[in-house]
């Protein structure tokens, strides 16, 4: 054996402005594949932009009157009675169907495929807000939590398949 293979191994050392080159292609390179991420899903940023319109036309039917006239008399199912519908219940009720249709999306369609787990339960967070408002806590809350449930168990199961 030469003397060349007997040394221990030492790490590479880079001078200061080689290392600085070596860091900031790094971060460039991050940047770019972040930007090209965003620029190819439209996705969250269409949902977004849909839940504002959805937030200005619930306003807009409240302050016409429109809500004043479906929500005249309470109807009453069974033991429950749905009391009135506000414009926050309507608009929290909305986004979170918006956030869910967003999440059913992402989980079936290949081109906008990503991780859903959130969306999911941001969705069962909004409904059950909105749900929460029309019908009452007392019985919205275990939906939320059983919906929330099976978000991360179809979640785990569908990111293993």
């Amino acid at each position: 054996m030469t003397d060349q293979h007997k040394k221990p191994y030492e790490p590479r050392r880079f001078s200061e402005p080689e290392f600085e080159e070596k860091t900031k292609e790094k971060y460039e390179k991050e940047d770019e594949k972040q930007e090209e991420k965003h620029n190819q899903d439209p996705l969250s940023s269409l949902v977004w932009a849909l839940i504002l319109i959805w937030a200005g036309l619930v306003f807009l039917a409240s302050n016409l009157g429109w809500l004043d006239q479906i929500r005249a008399e309470p109807i009453t199912i069974g033991d429950v009675t749905i009391t009135s519908l506000s414009r926050w219940s309507l608009i929290f009720l909305g986004a979170g169907v918006l956030v869910f249709l967003e999440a059913i999306v992402r989980t079936f369609v290949p081109a906008y495929r990503s991780s859903t787990g959130g969306n999911f339960f941001l969705a069962a967070i909004f409904i059950g807000i909105g749900l929460g408002m029309i019908i009452g806590w007392e019985i919205v809350w275990p939906f939320v939590l059983i919906a929330m449930g099976l978000s991360a168990l179809a979640s785990a199961l569908i990111r293993h398949r």
